[in-house]
C-alpha cells in the first residue's frame, strides 16, 4: 500500500450531501486500513460531518459546493480539509446563543485534540476557505 494517498469527493451545499460526505469518508478509510465502527473512524465521521454541516448551513447559500479532501501519510498523518468559497471563517458562539446549536466546533477541537490532532483554517484563493483537520495515523498496515 502506498505511503501517501489522497480522495477527493465536491458535493452540493445541501443537508443530504453531509450524508454522503460521511459514507465517502468512510469507505476511504475503510480501504485504507481503517475498519468501520472503531473509535477512531468514528470520531473522523463527526469530525467531517460537523464540517461539512457547517459548509452547508453557515455558508447562507454562498457556495454552491463544498469539497472533502483527505490527505494520508502512512505511519504520521492524516489530514481532512472540508473547502467552500464563503468568505466568513468559523467562530466559536457565545455561550448564551449555544444552548441548541453551535457547538460543531467545540466537538471538533475537542475530537482532534484528543487524539493528539488540531483543526486550523486556511484561506482559498477565491476567498473562501479550508478547515483542516490533522490527525496522527498510527492504523497498520493489513
Amino acid at each position: 500500500m502506498a505511503d501517501h494517498q489522497e480522495a477527493s469527493v465536491t458535493l452540493p451545499s445541501a443537508p443530504a450531501s453531509v450524508a454522503t460526505a460521511r459514507r465517502h469518508v468512510t469507505s476511504v478509510l475503510a480501504e485504507w486500513g481503517l475498519p468501520e465502527g472503531t473509535d477512531e473512524a468514528e470520531a473522523v465521521r463527526l469530525i467531517v460531518s460537523e464540517l461539512a454541516t457547517n459548509a452547508v448551513l453557515h455558508t447562507r447559500g454562498q457556495s454552491p459546493v463544498f469539497t472533502v479532501d483527505l490527505f494520508l501519510e502512512r505511519d504520521e498523518e492524516l489530514r481532512i480539509g472540508v473547502t467552500d468559497s464563503h468568505f466568513r471563517y468559523p467562530r466559536r458562539l457565545p455561550a448564551a446563543v449555544q444552548q441548541d446549536n453551535g457547538r460543531g466546533l467545540v466537538i471538533v477541537r475537542w475530537l482532534a485534540a484528543e487524539r493528539g490532532g488540531r483543526l486550523c483554517v486556511t484561506p482559498t484563493a477565491d476567498g473562501g476557505k479550508t478547515v483542516w483537520i490533522r490527525l496522527p495515523w498510527t492504523v497498520p498496515v493489513l
